[in-house]
């Protein structure tokens, strides 16, 4: 007897699909689709910027420095973070001096006085919980406690709570910044309207774990050198092939889209 089961489709509705024998769901076409996309997407981007590894970093470091990065370029963001260690060097001392100087230590970065409150009260609340400035008791979470506590502190939204999951303790999800949210929805992974939740969503249950890290890296580097916000180098780019943005832009009459 063929029995059947929910599964979540890409626009994100629930329907009854049929099982085979082995009781797994039968895939559509456009989830096969979808599943060669990515395994060709994952392959051609490591052809062309290699397999990034994973590399040690300290969390709390993350955490910080990922707060510094939003809505800033990276060289000031990186600029900030450098002047905050410098100025304070153990975290506990951030929280001991006055708002005025985390802010002065950090203003190179841009909207300083609302990053320096909100990491003052991140670290603040963590020393709370720990007993001491450190995010090891992630370590002893499951993933979704582990994300629910990162995203209860000031300014660490879901993209955040995914970076310090994946990069600070190995956690098996997919941090979306801009350029992945870009690049998913131009090449189809993921619906055109869809918002940031969604695209994480989507893409931490089509891409194979083993290679969040790895495909979340590549479509930054890819982001930033070929598949550019404005005018982007579609000729240059090696996944032109599978890309419904350049198709689309083909079939365009004026050979122009947003």
């Amino acid at each position: 007897m063929v029995s059947s089961r929910s599964k979540i489709h890409l626009n994100g509705s629930l329907d009854q699909t049929p099982s085979g024998e082995s009781g797994e769901p039968e895939k559509s076409m456009a989830e096969e689709h979808i599943d060669q996309c990515i395994d060709q997407c994952i392959g051609l981007l490591e052809e062309a910027y290699g397999e990034p590894l994973a590399g040690c970093v300290d969390p709390l470091d993350l955490l910080v420095a990922t707060i510094l990065s939003q809505n800033t370029t990276d060289v000031n963001s990186l600029r900030a973070f450098s002047r905050l260690r410098s100025a304070f060097p153990d975290y506990r001392d951030l929280l001991r001096a006055s708002l005025e100087a985390v802010v002065h230590a950090i203003r190179v970065g841009g909207l300083a006085e609302i990053k320096a409150q909100r990491i003052r009260e991140a670290l603040g609340q963590i020393q709370a919980r720990a007993g001491e400035m450190d995010l090891g008791f992630l370590r002893e979470m499951e993933k979704e406690e582990a994300r629910r506590f990162l995203t209860s502190l000031p300014g660490v939204g879901p993209k955040t709570a995914a970076v310090v999951m994946l990069f600070g303790f190995g956690f098996p999800t997919m941090p979306v910044d801009t350029h992945v949210y870009r690049l998913s929805r131009r090449l189809g992974l993921v619906p055109g309207d869809a918002g940031i939740e969604e695209a994480q969503r989507v893409l931490e249950g089509i891409v194979p774990q083993e290679k969040y890290l790895s495909l979340h890296l590549n479509l930054i580097r890819h982001g930033r050198r070929i598949c550019r916000a404005r005018s982007p180098l579609c000729d240059q780019c090696p996944l032109k092939e599978i890309c419904l943005y350049r198709r689309d832009l083909a079939q365009s009459p004026s050979g122009q889209k947003d």
